[in-house]
């Protein structure tokens, strides 16, 4: 799925288009795929251009960022919270959509005494593709959760956008 940018965010040309190319993405992208993609569009952009700019749109609020601590973070169109499965064997990470218990940030943070902020789930194992499971299908449905929240996503920009012009 692809959203045009609307230009009352006021993006470089470099951070729109690397916007651009995490929002045509249909995974989660590192940085260096982000500058691969984003050096298609636009030869001259650097690599230093690209990762202050995935920093910049996280900081506005533009993109998501999923960190495993261990490895490069992986970018993401979807800003809303939501979890996700890491295969550990090829490393495919997909977007699952999954409504949280009743009481598990508090009883997380009870655990923890840690004072919650936020929750994310990820699920790690082997995809389907590398343990060769006939239930592929099945773990194909996020993409419809995906533009669902692109369309909701949308709808915030516009209004975002309406805001600032008056």
């Amino acid at each position: 799925m692809f959203l045009s940018i609307p230009k009352s965010l006021g993006l470089t040309p470099q951070r729109e288009v690397v916007l651009k190319v995490i929002r045509a993405s249909e995974g989660h992208l590192t940085a260096n795929e982000v500058f691969a993609a984003a050096k298609e569009k636009l030869p001259t952009i650097s690599f230093a251009t690209v990762y202050n700019s995935l920093r910049y749109l996280k900081e506005a609020g533009h993109i998501g960022e999923i960190r495993f601590g261990n490895g490069a973070s992986r970018y993401d169109a979807l800003t809303e919270r939501h979890d996700h499965a890491l295969c550990t064997e090829c490393g495919t990470l997909v977007d699952i959509e999954m409504e949280l218990p009743q009481g598990l940030v508090e009883k997380a943070a009870e655990f923890s005494k840690f004072e919650p902020e936020s929750i994310e789930f990820t699920l790690r194992g082997k995809c389907p593709k590398c343990s060769g499971a006939e239930y592929g299908a099945q773990l194909r449905a996020p993409r419809g959760y995906k533009a669902k929240q692109m369309a909701r996503f949308a709808k915030k920009i516009s209004r975002q956008g309406q805001n600032r012009e008056r």
